[in-house]
C-alpha cells in the first residue's frame, strides 16, 4: 500500500484528468476494494495491459510508439490507462539506433503525459539518438506533458491532424493525509526519524505550512528543468517559453503551431514517406524544411549556379570577402561579448566558479546560465538545509558561571540552540555569506545566555 502511496503523490507531469482517474484507482484500493480489471477492460472497450510495444520498420523507417500514461516501469495504474515504460522506449530507440535496417526514426506520440521520474533520462535518449539518425516526432491524439517534454527533443515535431491536443508544460503532486481513513480502520502509524525534513511532508499527518513550502520548492525546481528542456529543444528562450508555451494550456492543432510548439501538420504516412526519402538530417537546426515553395525566395534559371567558393571570391573581389570577414568578425566579438554580460548578470554569492565556466564555454546563453546557477543554489541550499540536522554536534556545554543574583540562569535547549542556529545560517546565506554549524551554533548559545 505505502508504493502505490508514493506512486499517486510522486510529481506528475500529465493531463489533470488522467491523474484524477489515477488517483481514484489508489482510492479504491484504499478502501480496500479490489479492482476488477476485466471490469475496468470492458468499460474502456479495450483490453488492459502494458506490455512493451514493439517498433515497427516500413521502408528503412523505424515507428517507435510512446501510447498511454508514462512511467518508469509498468504497475496496476498503467494496466487501467494503457501505459508505456520510458525505460522499455529508451531501449527501443538504442536498439533502432544500431540497427542497420533503420535509417531513420519516427516516435509514434498519444499520450497525456506521466510520472516525471524517467522522463528527462528518455528526451535525453532522444536527443542523442538524434544525432546518429534523422529522428521526428509525430503526436497523434495528445502529446501532453511529460509526451511533449520527451516528443520536442526531436529533430522535428509534427501533429497528425488540426485536433491533436499538445501541452500542458507543467508539474503537479499532491499530498494525502492518510490519517483519517486509518484512523476509520483502528490503525495508528507513528513515524519514526532523523533529519528535520525527513518526513516534512509526510502523509500520516495533515501539511504543514513548511511542509507545503517545501514540496512547492520541490515543484518549481522540476518545472524549471521542464521550461529550460522545452527552450532548448524549440531554439527558443526562457523567457519565451514562459510566455507563450509553459502556463499549463493544451494548445489545439494550429494553435500548437503558431505558439511554436509544433513544426506543422503530417499524417503517420506522409512522415513515413518523407523519413524515407531522406528528407531530415540528423544536424541543423530543430526546424523542418517549408512543405511548398515559397513565392519570396529568389529562383535562378535552371542550369545555372549561384554558388560561389572563398578562393573564387577572393580572386574575383578581395575587397568584398575583407568586408565580409571584418564585419562577420565584429558581429561574433559583440554576439560574445553580449553572451558573457547576460551570464554575468545571473551571477549568485558562492557559484563564482560556475559563472566563469559557463563565460569560458563560449556557448551556454544567458537564459541557460540562469537555470543552472538558480538549479546549483537550490541544491546548496537543500544540501545546508540537510547538513543542519545530519551534522549537528551536540550542544555546547554551558559554563556554570552564569549566575546573577536572582539564582543560577537556565541552560537554552539543545532545540532552542538548533532552531537559533537555523536562523543564523540562513540569514548568512541570504546575505552571501557562508557559516557553518559550529559557529552558528556557538553565537545561538551565547545570545540565548544573554536573554535569559
Amino acid at each position: 500500500m505505502n508504493r502505490l502511496l508514493d506512486v499517486v503523490t510522486a510529481p506528475w507531469a500529465i493531463l489533470p484528468g488522467k491523474l484524477i482517474e489515477i488517483v481514484a484507482a489508489y482510492d479504491a484500493r484504499m478502501l480496500g476494494e479490489q479492482v476488477d480489471l476485466q471490469a475496468v477492460a470492458a468499460s474502456l472497450g479495450r483490453p488492459l495491459g502494458s506490455e512493451p510495444q514493439d517498433y515497427e520498420i516500413v521502408n528503412g523507417v523505424a515507428v517507435i510508439p510512446i501510447m498511454g500514461t508514462l512511467g518508469r516501469r509498468a504497475n496496476l495504474f498503467s494496466d487501467i490507462s494503457g501505459g508505456a515504460s520510458s525505460d522499455l522506449v529508451a531501449r527501443d530507440l538504442r536498439a533502432a539506433a544500431a540497427n542497420s535496417r533503420v535509417q531513420s526514426i519516427l516516435l509514434h506520440v498519444d499520450s497525456p503525459g506521466g510520472t516525471v521520474a524517467g522522463t528527462q533520462q528518455l528526451a535525453d535518449v532522444v536527443r542523442e539518438v538524434g544525432t546518429a539518425k534523422p529522428l521526428v516526432t509525430l503526436g497523434d491524439g495528445t502529446m501532453a506533458s511529460a509526451a511533449y517534454w520527451i516528443g520536442s527533443a526531436a529533430k522535428a515535431v509534427y501533429i497528425a491532424d488540426g485536433t491533436t491536443e499538445v501541452g500542458s508544460i507543467g508539474v503537479v503532486t499532491s499530498h494525502r493525509d492518510v490519517s483519517g481513513a486509518e484512523a476509520q480502520r483502528g490503525v495508528k502509524t507513528t513515524e519514526i526519524y532523523s533529519g528535520k525534513f525527513k518526513r516534512i511532508a509526510s502523509s500520516y499527518a495533515p501539511l504543514s505550512e513548511e511542509g507545503k513550502a517545501s514540496v512547492q520548492g520541490y515543484v518549481d525546481y522540476l518545472y524549471s528543468q521542464f521550461v529550460q528542456a522545452v527552450a532548448d529543444n524549440r531554439g527558443a528562450s526562457v523567457d519565451q517559453v514562459l510566455a507563450d508555451m509553459a502556463d499549463g494550456r493544451i494548445f489545439v492543432g494550429q494553435q500548437a503551431i503558431d505558439a511554436g510548439l509544433v513544426d506543422g501538420i503530417a499524417t503517420l504516412d506522409q512522415l513515413v514517406a518523407r523519413l524515407a526519402a531522406g528528407e531530415f538530417s540528423t544536424t541543423g537546426a530543430r526546424t523542418v524544411p517549408p512543405s511548398k515553395p515559397r513565392a519570396d525566395l529568389p529562383t535562378s534559371p535552371k542550369g545555372t549556379s549561384m554558388s560561389m567558393t572563398r578562393e573564387e571570391l577572393a580572386a574575383q573581389s578581395p575587397e568584398l570577402l575583407q568586408q565580409i570577414q571584418s564585419e562577420a568578425s565584429a558581429a561574433g566579438a559583440t554576439a560574445e561579448r553580449e553572451r558573457i554580460l547576460g551570464i554575468e548578470s545571473h551571477a549568485m554569492a558562492g557559484h563564482e566558479k560556475l559563472i566563469a565556466t559557463l563565460k569560458a564555454d563560449g556557448k551556454t546563453t544567458p537564459d541557460q546560465a540562469a537555470a543552472q546557477v538558480l538549479a546549483a543554489h537550490r541544491g546548496a541550499l537543500a544540501a545546508q538545509a540537510t547538513a543542519l540536522v545530519t551534522e549537528a554536534p551536540a550542544a555546547l556545554p554551558v559554563k556554570p558561571n552564569n549566575a546573577d543574583a536572582g539564582g543560577e540562569k537556565k541552560a537554552p535547549t539543545q532545540q532552542e540552540i538548533s532552531a537559533r542556529a537555523t536562523e543564523l545560517m540562513q540569514a548568512a546565506m541570504a546575505s552571501g555569506q557562508r557559516m557553518n554549524y559550529t559557529a552558528a551554533a556557538t553565537k545561538a548559545q551565547n545570545e540565548l545566555l544573554a536573554q535569559a
